[in-house]
């Protein structure tokens, strides 16, 4: 049995491919499941989260990630998501690997959200700005700049020392980066805005969306959270990973679809109509597009199987 730490997961994934791995998965006949959900009291603090999700490629391969998060982690300096991946064959049940979740889970949320920028953002995107300065915030930058020209990429966090400390990291990789204290004037120029923080108010207001604006939303994973707040959903064409997921989870949208500024029907597609061509993505340049996503199990099995492939010699 294969085991693949933080550092070989990572070697394992490079960025093109494993865009081009989970766009192939959400094209095919992949089973998941509706993931469980359980939140987990933390005394004294905020509860944490229990995820498991499962997931399977008929007679190829089978897995489920086991993931926590627990929030009060940054207090203590420590990654607020932790959790491992069980990959298994889909023909003989027998395990075949055992994969960093967290570093699998960073990657592959990042690499959707690329996956989604190809159809949404302009061609011509050449500024970005992450708001979070957790192991997401590096990821994104990186993973976006895989499809589109970004000249200019710009930190935002709560913490300006971690913000620094990200734009630090992504100037020592040649990126052109640098921390913001003004959320909104950084929000007003960037063509692309990531926000990738466990926030349960609105970080990024619609009237500071610039015509073309992709706002890509890949935090806020429960119904009380939220980073966009109702003027963005009514300025954007609003397309969610999967339907399923970001209308039960996704604060940024079960909020609106409870009074009424969203309706079911305003959801323009979900990444599997973006990959199949259902839904054509961009109408044009002027369009403000919001992409929201809560995490598919499919994206998770789709890396583990690149890692798992990769390192044993099997593509």
């Amino acid at each position: 049995m294969l085991v693949l730490n933080e550092e070989q997961t990572r070697a394992a994934l490079p960025w093109p491919e494993l865009i081009e791995a989970i766009a192939a998965m959400f094209a095919s006949e992949c089973v998941m499941p509706v993931r469980h959900h359980h939140e987990m009291d933390v005394p004294g603090e905020e509860s944490a989260t229990l995820l498991l999700m499962p997931a399977w490629d008929p007679g190829r391969y089978a897995g489920v990630k086991v993931v926590s998060v627990f929030p009060g982690n940054a207090q203590r300096s420590l990654p607020a998501i932790s959790g491992t991946y069980l990959l298994s064959s889909g023909a003989t049940g027998e395990m075949l690997a055992v994969i960093d979740g967290a570093e699998l889970t960073a990657r592959r949320t990042a690499a959707a959200s690329a996956l989604a920028a190809r159809y949404l953002a302009r061609p011509n995107a050449e500024e970005m700005l992450v708001c979070g300065t957790g192991r997401l915030s590096l990821n994104l930058m990186l993973a976006h700049g895989t499809f589109r020209p970004i000249q200019r990429y710009r930190i935002w966090g709560r913490n300006a020392q971690a913000a620094e400390k990200i734009a630090a990291e992504a100037r020592a990789l040649g990126l052109d980066a640098r921390a913001v204290a003004d959320r909104e004037a950084a929000a007003r120029t960037a063509d692309i805005i990531s926000c990738a923080t466990l926030s349960s108010e609105p970080l990024i207001s619609g009237v500071w969306l610039k015509p073309g604006a992709h706002l890509d939303l890949v935090g806020a994973f429960k119904p009380s959270m939220r980073e966009s707040d109702d003027e963005a959903i009514r300025r954007a064409s609003v397309h969610v990973d999967t339907r399923a997921g970001a209308t039960s989870e996704a604060g940024d949208i079960v909020q609106p679809l409870t009074s009424g500024v969203l309706d079911l029907n305003d959801i323009q597609s979900e990444l599997a109509e973006l990959v199949s061509g259902a839904h054509g993505g961009r109408s044009h340049d002027e369009e403000i597009t919001l992409f929201k996503s809560v995490g598919a199990a499919l994206e998770d099995l789709a890396g583990a199987i690149l890692a798992y492939e990769t390192v044993a010699g099997r593509k």
